[in-house]
């Protein structure tokens, strides 16, 4: 009974662990498990019942008064209304015409408008669900193999949760008491770079082994200059725009991150409904000579196009909210029932336990960081993102942000170098298996010959790509810091 009292917050995460792997809603796992060794906590004389009271306004200061999470169904319903209103289906053909006489062409489009669609929306499940419904037929129909065709989709859909604006950045700032807005701009730098690695990976073995991805035509072009240049003008300007209000308000101090995600919001209806419609309607009703192709391309009536393949403003708004307020709803319930979990944590020693073991096993800054970052990974088999850093992050931060790791990295630093090398870390539990969500996403809409099997296989070398990235961050902190220490010079 003494060693139970003793080690009971290991039990406490030992029970909710268990309780994870049966299915049971998170949410409910990490309240009930909470609530329950409180009231364990009491009757042991661990706690006093007035403790309890704690609780409940840990709860509503930590997510029902946070404004910081304000952003997160602002940033939710932006990147729904893109989607749903075709934006990204443009995108996808604008940039399959520019480079459809690259090799691996189709694949390199998918993973650039993966970055895109990570800059304008944040949405993994929204951006995994639309690359797959609109690239993964086309991509098996011209012989892609399954493994690279699966592999690019789930890894390009899941840079949403690394490059800004982030839902889990907003969610580990506010966690670790630090800026949204520095962490959004040391997320930049390290999020283009996995997106650059991606795009290496693709040509490089579109290069050497065509049977993965055929070669690219070899006869002449059917897209002139003019009617590309119209293209990437109605598939990418107004997407670029919305980027730069967004990431711009932000970095060039302009707006608050809770400013910038109601300009992103109400960027997404201006350009779903407004711009878009326009630059259809001035191509339709203008005669620009640019050349032959541009002018057929301009003459093909695509304001009706535009409107036959559209629902509506108002059909597609209404479906935006509605899908806003459940993903924000389930967000904010594990949110505050995670809040209550590390709380009675906390309350029974746990922290302290963590810290006297740490201690006595005289681990290294180095040691104890790489331990921590591959207890994560491990954790992504099994859970997800947001699981494993509400879980994690209240019992190890304290630990590694009093740290010291010398001239390698800054004491003020340390949290967002932390901080970014953890979301890379996260951004795997998206792709592992069994339980990767990306996977799923993708699964479910794939054609049926497509396996679960080989999209397994198809993911393993972009989840060595992102241990690669991670292991740059580590070694070169500056791939994260540069811009933060760039813009706040």
């Amino acid at each position: 009974m003494t060693l139970f009292v003793e080690y009971l917050p290991f039990f406490m995460f030992g029970t909710m662990a268990v309780l994870l792997f049966t299915g049971f809603p998170v949410a409910f796992v990490l309240g009930g498990v909470g609530v329950a060794y409180a009231l364990i906590g009491i009757a042991l004389g661990e706690l006093i019942p007035i403790q309890l009271y704690s609780i409940t306004q840990r709860m509503w200061a930590g997510a029902a008064e946070n404004l910081t999470l304000t952003t997160v169904p602002l940033f939710v319903f932006m990147g729904l209304v893109l989607e749903k209103a075709g934006v990204a289906k443009d995108m996808l053909n604008s940039l399959n015409r520019a480079l459809e006489r690259v090799p691996g062409g189709l694949a390199l489009s998918v993973t650039l408008l993966g970055i895109i669609l990570a800059a304008a929306t944040g949405i993994v499940g929204a951006s995994v669900v639309m690359l797959s419904l609109l690239a993964l037929p086309v991509m098996l129909d011209k012989r892609y193999s399954v493994g690279l065709a699966t592999g690019t989709i789930a890894a390009s859909g899941t840079l949403g949760i690394l490059i800004p604006p982030s839902i889990m950045l907003v969610i580990i700032a506010d966690l670790l008491s630090r800026s949204v807005g520095t962490m959004f701009m040391a997320a930049f730098g390290p999020g283009l770079m996995l997106g650059i690695l991606y795009l290496l990976y693709i040509l490089v073995l579109s290069i050497l082994s065509p049977k993965a991805a055929p070669p690219a035509r070899r006869g002449p072009s059917e897209t002139g200059w003019g009617q590309l240049i119209v293209t990437l003008a109605v598939g990418l300007v107004p997407a670029f725009l919305l980027i730069f209000c967004v990431l711009g308000s932000i970095i060039f101090g302009w707006a608050t991150p809770t400013e910038s995600a109601g300009i992103g919001a109400a960027g997404s209806l201006l350009l779903a409904f407004v711009v878009r419609p326009g630059i259809y309607a001035l191509l339709s009703f203008t005669r620009f000579a640019i050349d032959g192709a541009a002018a057929n391309a301009v003459k093909g009536g695509l304001l009706a196009r535009f409107a036959a393949e559209n629902r509506g403003w108002w059909g597609t708004t209404l479906l935006a909210t509605r899908e806003s307020a459940l993903t924000t709803g389930m967000i904010f319930m594990i949110v505050v029932a995670a809040t209550a979990f590390a709380l009675t944590f906390r309350l029974l020693g746990g922290e302290h336990l963590v810290t006297d073991i740490v201690t006595a096993m005289e681990l290294t800054p180095w040691h104890l960081l790489i331990i921590v970052l591959a207890l994560v990974f491990l954790l992504g088999f099994f859970f997800d993102w947001i699981e494993i850093t509400l879980i994690v992050l209240p019992v190890f931060s304290p630990i590694i942000l009093n740290l010291d790791f010398g001239d390698h990295v800054a004491r003020a630093d340390l949290p967002y170098w932390f901080a970014i090398m953890l979301a890379i870390n996260l951004q795997t539990s998206f792709m592992t298996p069994p339980m990767g969500p990306s996977l799923f996403y993708l699964k479910a809409v794939a054609p049926p010959q497509v396996r679960l099997g080989q999209v397994y296989k198809g993911i393993i070398p972009f989840v060595l790509l992102q241990l690669f990235a991670l292991a740059l961050v580590m070694m070169f902190p500056q791939i994260a810091l540069w811009i933060p220490h760039a813009m706040l010079r």
